[in-house]
């Protein structure tokens, strides 16, 4: 649970962070209110941290009774554990978010950038509301608990990463805005004519309509289209590309996410989404793999892209050193080895469960027994989290390595205050 959850928080803290940073960029203005955003971000600093003390110290039942569960219950379901006060206080910080930005925006240049990613934080913001709706009738239960986590992150979480992936290309390679406009165009056309009625995939087995089943498996195979575009979307910026930017960690980073993106949510996506597949994998390590991998790739690995991109122009250099630059691409590649072998490992790992514990018709292995069989597999996924620990702690240590900026052949801006949006344009633009 608290894995789970801090999962979450850490990539709302990265979409709000990137938000904060492309509006003002794209708006060619400053922040509406840069207090604001200070105020919010210590609010749900806080708020996560006392919501994962009180999983760590509290029983979670006695914590439901502190929190107010009896006069609202919104707790208990896997992703949204949070007690009350918490779920109000997310509501309280994005849409204080969303009023900050929206006002930049509207006094502000219009980009087909900034628009689309306003368009996911709003529905970021207004599909999270029905994390407070709760019906007694399990059924309806699930069938409102998937409007918040698929339409998250198989819906308007697509939107974010495709106007993240989009801002840092046009910044490193310097393809023309009218190019990138059609590709984001077309890439949030597939994701959401095939996402939205995609939900049906987890609506096999609930106690839904029987004709979901049609819809989820004809739907969510059309699924993997958007992320495959965008591949072929970063690809062909970089191939295109006008200019050599001196950042090319964060060039490394925006062409994994893409690639990463598509095998995790869109191939891992597509080998169990069928309901005649799905029948007999659902639940298992398959399931893990693909969760784990298409997180990183699709949502992670966009976070640590603009990270990547914005940190040396935060501190007034146009790129880190290339010394910092090769700790950051041996941390790139350490974290995507060691990611794909704790996928491939879950993905063997839960072809072995199918075939001990779903498959027999007679003589079935019980649960547990199934899990001792693979000992194997849970320790080559161990190594392969250590290897993707060590490569984070390098990407961490990156951008404390000094050293003279990378340079493009114009001299980077000096001194350690933040350069206003203005000052970044003139820089890169």
């Amino acid at each position: 649970m608290v894995h789970t959850n801090l999962l979450i928080v850490w990539l709302l803290f990265g979409f709000m962070g990137a938000a904060y940073y492309m509006v003002p960029e794209e708006s060619e203005t400053e922040l509406y209110s840069p207090k604001l955003a200070l105020v919010m971000f210590w609010i749900f600093l806080v708020a996560g941290a006392l919501t994962i003390m009180g999983y760590l110290l509290v029983p979670y039942a006695r914590l439901a009774q502190f929190t107010g569960n009896d006069l609202l219950a919104t707790m208990g379901r896997e992703f949204l554990e949070q007690p009350l006060p918490t779920k109000a206080g997310i509501v309280v910080v994005a849409l204080a978010m969303l009023f900050n930005l929206t006002m930049t925006y509207l006094k502000g240049r219009k980009t087909t950038i900034s628009s689309v990613l306003l368009c996911g934080l709003w529905g970021l913001a207004l599909l999270f509301l029905f994390s407070f709706f709760n019906p007694e009738n399990l059924v309806r239960d699930k069938m409102y608990w998937w409007w918040v986590v698929h339409l998250w992150v198989e819906g308007v979480w697509e939107l974010i990463m495709a106007s993240l992936l989009a801002f840092v290309l046009i910044k490193t390679t310097g393809v023309d805005r009218e190019v990138v406009d059609k590709w984001i165009y077309v890439i949030i056309a597939c994701a959401l004519f095939s996402g939205i009625l995609g939900t049906g995939h987890h609506y096999y087995f609930i106690g839904l309509p029987g004709y979901w089943k049609l819809v989820g498996n004809v739907f969510s195979s059309l699924e993997p289209i958007p992320f495959f575009l965008m591949v072929l979307f970063a690809f062909r910026m970089v191939q295109h590309r006008r200019r050599e930017h001196a950042n090319q960690a964060a060039v490394l980073w925006a062409m994994g996410c893409a690639v990463m993106g598509f095998l995790g949510a869109g191939v891992w996506g597509f080998l169990h989404t069928l309901s005649f597949v799905n029948y007999y994998t659902h639940g298992t390590q398959i399931t893990a793999a693909h969760g784990h991998l298409a997180f990183y790739g699709a949502y992670a690995m966009v976070v640590m892209a603009i990270i990547s991109y914005a940190m040396p122009l935060l501190r007034g250099r146009a790129a880190n050193s290339r010394a910092s630059q090769r700790t950051e691409i041996w941390g790139f590649w350490a974290q995507n080895i060691g990611m794909c072998l704790m996928v491939l490992m879950l993905t063997g790992g839960g072809i072995k469960q199918v075939w001990l514990q779903r498959i027999p018709s007679e003589g079935a292995t019980a649960f547990m027994n199934a899990q001792d069989a693979l000992h194997f597999f849970y320790w080559a996924r161990l190594a392969g989290g250590v290897l993707f620990l060590a490569g984070l702690l390098l990407y961490l240590l990156s951008f404390i390595i000094g050293g003279e900026p990378a340079k493009e052949g114009e001299a980077p801006r000096q001194g350690g205050a933040m350069p206003s949006p203005a000052q970044r344009r003139l820089q890169h633009d």
